[in-house]
């Protein structure tokens, strides 16, 4: 939606084309990550799977904070852990995913949301 909207400015800006070009990319980068990253709440871990393929694994117990950016329209998850800290978009039910954080993570739960 963006990247078409970039070319309206073409009269404005001569570099827009490459704009939407990276807009046009990043979103389809976004849109394939969407159809085949999946989380899974287990009991002591958050699960990253790729299809049926385990990527990473994140133990609840070495979480310090996670927060969702932008609470009208999320885009952005971020959460630490003691010797890390990562960054996720939100290709998600942002609801179902606060809930499940909300459930598994109660005494991180009011982590201040920017």
């Amino acid at each position: 939606m963006l990247g078409p909207a970039c070319l309206l400015a073409t009269p404005l800006w001569s570099g827009v084309r490459w704009l939407t070009l990276a807009l046009v990319l990043f979103g389809g980068f976004l849109l394939l990550q969407a159809r085949t990253l999946r989380l899974e709440f287990a009991a002591a871990d958050l699960v990253v799977r790729r299809g049926e393929k385990e990527i990473r694994r994140f133990p609840y117990a070495s979480w310090i904070s996670w927060t969702l950016f932008w609470p009208p329209l999320p885009v952005l998850f971020y959460f630490k852990e003691e010797r890390s800290i990562h960054f996720l978009p939100v290709l998600f039910d942002a609801n179902a995913l606060r809930q499940e954080l909300q459930q598994r993570l109660p005494h991180l739960a009011s982590s201040p949301t920017p």
